[in-house]
């Protein structure tokens, strides 16, 4: 494949819908710095799967979409196609049968992303896997972006190894591991889970065999309870109905003595109402008696109460009377006892101020005392204070030294033993065997030899090979042009002829040839050959004729019947002389050439005084001097005669009949030659092919051989590193040892020193520590004495200070009290003043009370009372005796109301009782709904239902007495056998698929392995070809940083001329990036990319170093197309297409092609010109 266009719309900078064709094999990207050179990189990059966004100078995927600028709005999606050309059908996969595969990617601002092949949906997958192992990829070392050179010669070990799988194309046999891998995890966890689920269902059945066994005894039990149960239903559905037809029976009875009592009821009734209304008379004639009677005794009730009134109101009055006096002479107590009070209090209080006056003089002496009590305490805990300090001090110092002490004791203990352990290592170190290193460095010496002989041998095969390929294919395609341009001429003959023939189709004719046997005759046409151009003229002059037969006798003809169709005939004659023309005219009979004398002679007849002339203008100029019957006429086939012009135009089959018959007969030759030029070509090709497979042949023992050796080279480089790293190692350590020893010595020394000194300090710090205690301890009792002083200062100030406060207390109390009996006493006497008033006051309302009139009323009001009591009981013994009566015919409807009431409960219990009955009998009759009845009544028998509640109750007892019963334990104990049988099953599946997978990995192990050693060896070849191409010298390879190639790193060890560096981080910016593009080269050297992008990877380089670069590139554009973006000139010069990028309106690139070739081309024919 090669990438043919680029179509970028709203990508990046890229607003507009670009197009950039590439069609060369090397194409430059130019342009000034910003205009957006590297987007093209960026895009290539993304639509072939990029998914990380720092990848793409960004920081989210949606930053790739135009994002708008001064003059344009932002753009809602971001599209990049790329087009390949895969005409060899060079495609992985499904796609490998299209000429032509177009790879999509289109992105939305919302952020829906989607990949297509062909204008076909389909997975970022499928656009990866369409280009494993072909280096091309979103990281694949095919793409070659700015600063990628050096990170790619400064990375790890393991990321170097990445591109040396790419390269290898392991990169599928990668990603079918990861699957595998991941599929047996898969596979693995799953038979964990099974054999899991397998250890569950064992312990299920178990339990679940315990659960059906008693599953199986609770049916049986519960069978047996259902028929008791049946039948107990069954015996009191029985009894009920025989309660029912009873209580019935009862209920009728019950019902004829209700009747015949509520009759007796209606007749006392009747009774009754006749003694109400004698009732309700004698009432109201009680009612008036009573009125009178209570109307005379409230007159006597009111006059008793007015009575009691003034009696009681003279009462009231002389106890307040009483009171009033016993309340005066209280208060004239109170006044006479708070005036003594007063006169107390105030004496107390003179004697309280004297008492404060003295207080306050104490109180201020022992104050004046205490500053200087204080004072002298806090200097004596100051003096103690600073001792305690200094003495701290001297304790830290003690401390500080002890813990030096111990810190140089146990340093100088380790000291001793690192230098034993030094000591005892210097006696074990190894000696380098030096003569197995010699030898070694022999071997490789002669294998050195033998494998640049084997090289040489190799290259000079390998360089034949490409001319020799170069050679078969070139006579292939040599082959392949002569064997088209003959089968073109076969094609081309074989058409013509067809058309020859065609002239012959017409039925009627060619059976009226047959008829008269002139159908084997030859043509006219077919005996002659026309100048070239003058093929229509002699056709406008023959017409017919030119289809003519040769008859030897023309004399037949007259006793034929007319043809169906135009047909001419002609008798062949023997030459004659030839007739003498004009000598200023060109007679058309020289434009013909006749293979047959006899058609000629024909010929000449009709074509006498036909004259041949380039256009009509002539003829028609020259007509005047035409001979009488004589006609001009044109290659177009128009003829003029003397007085008229016939223009000629193609009326029959037979035009183009003489054309076509000289392109057979020169197709025919030509056909000829191009056989013997096929055949000369074939023999050629055979003879390259040849060449070329025995070359072939050649190359792969000596491959095998230089592979061989290379790899034991390769072994006893690593025997002598190895040997040469135990010397090294063996010396620094030794020279390590000697090292550590000494400033172990020196340290052993210092630390000494050391200890001397701190025993010196610890030995002061003993001694002002000893003094410093007694002088502390003699201040510390000087600081006791002085706080004891001052604690009893202040007692004696807190004292005085107390009786201060009493004194001023009881001060303030006198005061307070003094204040208090005044106010008491002015109150006493307000208050003697209003009793007095108020006793004057009760004095004069008794005396208002006295009433004598009252008495004589109240007499004759008693006299009335009893005349009126008189009258009542005379009408209260009537009414007593209708009274009587009526309670007598009322006991009589009670008795009666309680006999019809008893008859109804009776009654009613009695329906209550058949309804209970007729409730049971439907209840039992509900429940034995789908119970056989004529089945059970058998089993009746003598059954009671208590014996069957009984056995009831005992079927249930050893229901409960099963516990919590699985009813499903036999379905599901049937079910868990069927599922462990599937699982074991499954168990054996998954065994024999993880046995399978484990198999896949190790054969995909074991052919990556393979891969993998084998394109290392390669790249080391072309490595060490390519690195002196690019330096003018020097030496590159690679080294494996472990044993086993799949997990091991790989590392570039490279020396230019003349320098032995270690490392290749001691080279320069320049030589870096030209390893790394060695490095790159020597892969697409081992597997070709279909293109590579290059992005300013020769901006470090210099003049030379860039030519240099530039010859490489153009001897791999043979087989790699490269894109490449540059600043150098030099570079510039090396494309064949430069691609410029320009950015006239800011933030849109827009792209110049420009076809370097085509431009050279121009320039070399305007200077021809």
């Amino acid at each position: 494949m090669r990438l043919s266009q680029i179509k970028l719309a709203g990508f990046k900078s890229f607003v507009d819908p670009t197009q950039i064709h590439l069609p060369g094999q090397i194409v430059g990207v130019v342009g000034p710095n910003g205009c957006g050179k590297s987007n093209v990189i960026d895009a290539l990059r993304w639509v072939l799967g990029e998914s990380k966004a720092s990848a793409l100078r960004g920081e989210t995927m949606q930053d790739v979409i135009f994002n708008g600028s001064d003059k344009r709005r932002p753009v809602a999606r971001a599209s990049v196609e790329l087009v390949f050309d895969n005409s060899q059908g060079n495609a992985a996969g499904q796609w490998s049968s299209y000429a032509e595969i177009s790879i999509k990617r289109v992105l939305q601002r919302s952020g829906d992303s989607s990949y297509l092949i062909n204008n076909q949906k389909v997975r970022r997958k499928d656009i990866t896997d369409i280009f494993l192992g072909t280096g091309l990829g979103a990281r694949a070392y095919a793409i070659i972006e700015q600063g990628m050179i050096s990170r790619i010669i400064e990375a790890k070990p393991e990321e170097l190894r990445v591109f040396l799988e790419e390269a290898a194309g392991v990169s599928k046999y990668r990603d079918r591991r990861r699957e595998t891998g991941l599929r047996l995890d898969d596979t693995r966890g799953n038979l964990l889970r099974v054999a899991d689920i397998l250890q569950e269902m064992d312990k299920q059945l178990l339990r679940l065999g315990e659960q059906a066994k008693v599953a199986l005894r609770y049916r049986e039990l519960e069978a047996q309870r259902n028929t008791t149960q049946h039948l107990l239903w069954l015996v009191k559905k029985q009894e009920a109905w025989a309660q029912r037809v009873r209580f019935t029976q009862a209920g009728d009875k019950t019902r004829t003595e209700l009747e015949a009592e509520t009759a007796r009821l209606r007749e006392i009734e009747n009774r009754l109402e006749t003694e109400r209304g004698s009732h309700q008379q004698l009432s109201d004639a009680l009612l008036t008696r009573q009125g009178e009677l209570y109307s005379a005794n409230a007159e006597i009730a009111r006059l008793e109460q007015q009575i009691k009134q003034v009696a009681a109101e003279q009462q009231r009055l002389q106890s307040q009377i009483a009171s009033a006096c016993r309340q005066i002479s209280q208060q004239q107590q109170q006044r006479n006892s708070a005036t003594e009070m007063l006169e107390n209090w105030q004496q107390q209080q003179q004697g309280a101020t004297l008492k404060q006056v003295e207080a306050e003089s104490n109180a201020e002496i022992e104050g004046q005392h205490l500053p200087q009590v204080e004072a002298a305490a806090r200097d004596a805990q100051q003096h103690y204070h600073g001792l305690q300090r200094e003495q701290l001090q001297w304790q830290q110092r003690l401390q500080l030294a002890e813990s030096q002490h111990a810190n140089l004791q146990r340093n100088i203990g380790q000291i001793e033993s690192r230098r034993s352990r030094l000591l005892l290592e210097q006696g074990k170190l190894p000696r380098p065997d030096t003569l197995v290193l010699q030898q070694a460095r022999e071997e490789q010496a002669e294998l050195e030899r033998l494998y640049l002989e084997q090289q040489e041998q190799l290259a000079h095969w390998q360089e034949q090979l490409p001319h020799t390929d170069n050679e078969r294919h070139r006579q292939r395609a040599a082959l392949q042009q002569q064997e088209r341009l003959l089968a073109q001429t076969e094609a081309r003959l074989h058409a013509l002829q067809q058309l020859q023939n065609q002239l012959d189709n017409d039925k009627h004719l060619q059976g009226w040839l047959q008829q008269h046997q002139l159908d084997g005759l030859p043509r006219l046409w077919q005996s002659i050959t026309m100048s070239n151009g003058w093929e229509d003229a002699l056709e406008a002059v023959l017409r017919e004729r030119l289809n003519a037969f040769a008859l030897p006798d023309l004399a037949d003809a007259a006793n034929w019947d007319a043809p169906p169709g135009r047909l001419a005939l002609f008798a062949p004659t023997r030459p004659d002389s030839a007739t003498e023309v004009e000598g200023q005219f060109n007679p058309l009979l020289e434009q013909v050439q006749c293979r047959d004398d006899q058609v000629l002679q024909a010929l000449r007849e009709w074509l006498t005084a036909i004259y041949a002339v380039a256009d009509v203008a002539e003829g028609y100029a020259q007509r005047g001097q035409l001979p009488p019957g004589g006609w001009f006429v044109t290659p177009e086939g128009h003829l003029i005669g003397r007085y008229s012009v016939l223009f000629y135009a193609p009326d029959s089959q037979l035009h183009g009949v003489l054309s076509r018959q000289s392109e057979i007969v020169r197709l025919e030759q030509e056909w000829v030659e191009q056989q013997q030029h096929v055949a000369d070509t074939q023999q050629q090709a055979v003879a390259a092919e040849q060449r070329h497979q025995a070359i072939e042949l050649k190359i792969p023992p000596l491959r095998a051989e230089v592979n061989r050796l290379q790899q034991r080279q390769h072994a006893l480089q690593m025997q002598i590193l190895k040997l040469n790293q135990e010397h090294e190692r063996s010396t620094e350590r030794a020279l390590q040892i000697a090292r550590e020893l000494q400033e172990a010595a020196e340290s052993l020394e210092f630390e000494q020193e050391q200890q001397q000194q701190v025993q010196v300090q610890r030995a002061g710090a003993h001694e002002a520590l000893a003094a410093f205690s007694a002088r502390v301890a003699e201040a510390q009792a000087q600081a006791n004495a002085h706080d004891k002083a001052l604690d009893e200062q202040r007692g004696r100030a807190q004292q005085a200070q107390h009786a201060l406060q009493e004194a001023r207390f009881f001060a303030r109390t006198c005061a307070d009290k003094i204040a208090d009996l005044r106010h008491n006493l002015e109150q006493i006497v307000a208050g003697l003043l209003l009793s007095e008033q108020n006793l004057a006051q009760l004095q004069a309302d008794l005396s208002a009370t006295a009433d004598h009139d009252a008495a004589q009323q109240l007499q004759d009001a008693l006299h009335l009372s009893q005349a009126r009591e008189q009258a009542l009981s005379e009408a209260r013994n009537s009414l007593e005796a209708v009274v009587f009566n009526r309670q007598t015919l009322d006991q009589a409807r009670l008795v009666c109301e309680q006999q019809l009431h008893q008859l109804r409960d009776k009654l009613n219990e009695l329906a209550l009782k058949e309804q209970e009955a007729r409730l049971f009998f439907e209840q039992w009759a509900t429940q034995l709904q789908g119970v056989d009845e004529w089945a059970l009544l058998p089993l009746t028998g003598n059954a009671k239902p208590a014996s069957l509640q009984n056995d009831l109750d005992r079927l249930s007892a050893a229901i409960e007495a099963l516990g919590a019963v699985n009813l499903a334990a036999l379905e599901e104990l049937q079910t868990a056998t069927e599922r462990k049988a599937y699982l074991d099953a499954q168990a054996l599946d998954l065994q024999e698929a993880m046995a399978t997978l484990e198999e896949a990995i190790r054969r995909i192990d074991r052919e990556s392995r393979e891969l993998l050693m084998d394109t290392y060896n390669q790249v080391n070849l072309h490595l060490a070809e390519l690195f002196p191409v690019l330096f003018a010298g020097g030496e590159a390879r690679l080294v494996l940083t472990g044993e086993e190639i799949l997990d091991s790193g790989v590392q570039v060890m490279a020396q230019p001329p003349g320098k032995k560096n270690s490392s290749i981080h001691l080279l320069s910016g320049g030589e870096k990036a030209l390893t790394a593009i060695a490095l790159i080269f020597s892969l697409f050297r081992l597997n070709p990319a279909p293109f590579c992008l290059l992005d300013e990877v020769d901006a470090p380089l210099d003049d030379s170093n860039t030519e240099r670069l530039c010859a490489l590139i153009r001897k791999m554009a043979l087989h790699t197309q490269f894109v490449f973006i540059t600043h150098n000139k030099i570079a510039m010069e090396m494309a064949q297409q430069l691609v410029g990028v320009t950015m006239q309106e800011k933030g849109v690139s827009k792209v110049v092609t420009v076809d370097i070739e085509a431009a050279l081309r121009m320039r070399d024919e305007l200077v021809v010109a």
